[in-house]
């Protein structure tokens, strides 16, 4: 089934282009299915390349799904056009009432600094307070799962000597409905100088479902299964990293090559699949979960989180 995206939206034709189905509003209205609601809080710098590769990843979901974006309005944009964020993207002061079946929360370039320190959390925190009641179901993406992982769980960072960087090995510890059709052994790119601390993993409510080979946890998901932490990066096209490297040197930053990336000088990607199929697997378990009247989501949100408390 298609993506519901606005005429105009400048992904619509690239996506196009590669023969995935997007549809204008005014079909969409036509049919009498109700969509996904999905919102995505774009946190990264680029954010249209960010909006390609994750429309990529939801457009394989045989569901209609209705994709707002949103931003902050506590940090200045520099690296996105004001009318690009203007036409496209809603501030949470308009979506606060509503009600959403998912919320994909993206990573960002901040994970040096202290959480407090970044300019919009205190806005971050509303909204993932928010998404407790008001949203089905969340996924947090690498420092957007650091920030999940701290605010909701009370999990600190921890700094590695270098930064983590490359197309790693997972392993996965528990088969979770997320991981059906996976290999036991999946690629999951990797972009990121800090890391968790894995003592106090272990005595919070939340399951590892997937570890690399150091044994650090890189899936995680809380145990009434609401948020989901991704540290790494499914949704990454096949020459993000070499762009990010390549980055790194103009600003004369140190960054090795990329891990397990290149063969031959060339890039052949090993994690296309299990993207696809885990975003697949996500918003099919959306799909089962959330009642059809949006509306009745906080309801549900509301016992779901009295049953936590109560266990």
């Amino acid at each position: 089934m298609p993506i519901r995206l606005e005429p105009d939206f400048p992904a619509k034709t690239i996506l196009e282009s590669e023969d995935i189905f997007a549809i204008d509003t005014s079909r969409a209205k036509h049919q009498d299915i109700r969509p996904l609601k999905l919102l995505i809080l774009n946190l990264m710098p680029n954010k249209i390349d960010t909006e390609i590769h994750l429309l990529r990843l939801i457009s394989q979901s045989p569901l209609q799904i209705d994709v707002d974006f949103l931003k902050t309005t506590s940090h200045e944009h520099k690296h996105t056009s004001k009318n690009h964020l203007d036409e496209f993207y809603l501030d949470f002061s308009h979506v606060k009432e509503n009600c959403y079946d998912g919320l994909i929360i993206t990573g960002a370039p901040v994970e040096q600094m202290d959480f407090e320190e970044v300019d919009y959390w205190s806005e971050l925190v509303e909204i993932m307070e928010w998404s407790q009641l008001s949203v089905t179901s969340v996924v947090h993406i690498c420092w957007g799962a650091q920030a999940g992982l701290y605010h909701h769980f009370g999990i600190e960072k921890v700094a590695f000597t270098e930064k983590l960087f490359g197309i790693y090995k997972q392993d996965i510890q528990h088969h979770f409905r997320l991981f059906r059709g996976f290999d036991d052994r999946f690629w999951m790119p990797q972009s990121r100088y800090t890391g968790i601390n894995e003592e106090q993993v272990q005595q919070k409510k939340i399951k590892v479902i997937a570890q690399d080979e150091n044994k650090q946890s890189t899936i995680l998901i809380s145990e009434d299964e609401h948020d989901v932490f991704l540290m790494g990066h499914f949704e990454y096209g096949t020459d993000t990293l070499e762009k990010e490297y390549l980055r790194d040197r103009e600003r004369g930053v140190i960054t090795a090559l990329p891990q397990n990336y290149y063969e031959n000088g060339i890039v052949h990607n090993c994690w296309r699949a299990q993207a696809h199929l885990f975003y697949h697997n996500w918003l099919n378990d959306v799909y089962q979960l959330t009642p059809y009247h949006l509306e009745d989501i906080r309801q549900l949100q509301k016992e779901r989180r009295l049953r936590s408390i109560r266990s």
